[in-house]
């Protein structure tokens, strides 16, 4: 269900930060992107939750992860100090982010308070 992404895809699918200094998010969903590492085991614990909101969401928004240890410059763009780190990036507005592993429902929450997805 999520893809990961690279810095190229990053600037296609998130945000340009070449081509624009202010935010603007480049996506036609709303999106979750999980900053994590192999080697973390609050992010092996969030991710299976992640995947499984990412199949109850399909085709109302986007799950995206970011490997911190592949493209630690994305990480250190949005001054991802801990993992796993969770930011939810609505259509409209700034992005939010929560630290740790939330539980699903703290999760689901965000999903509809932040991105406004049923």
């Amino acid at each position: 269900m999520s893809e990961h992404l690279t810095m190229t895809t990053f600037k296609e699918k998130v945000f340009n930060f070449e081509a624009n200094k202010d935010w603007k998010y480049e996506g036609d969903l709303p999106a979750i992107i999980d900053f994590y590492a192999d080697w973390c085991g609050p992010c092996r614990m969030v991710s299976p939750v992640l995947e499984d909101l990412g199949k109850k969401y399909e085709g109302k928004l986007h799950l995206y992860k970011i490997d911190t240890e592949a493209e630690p410059e994305l990480a250190g763009m949005f001054q991802v100090q801990s993992i796993p780190t969770i930011f939810f990036v609505p259509m409209d507005g700034q992005p939010s982010y929560a630290m740790g592993a939330l539980p699903k429902q703290e999760l689901e929450r965000a999903i509809a308070e932040v991105l406004k997805v049923e």
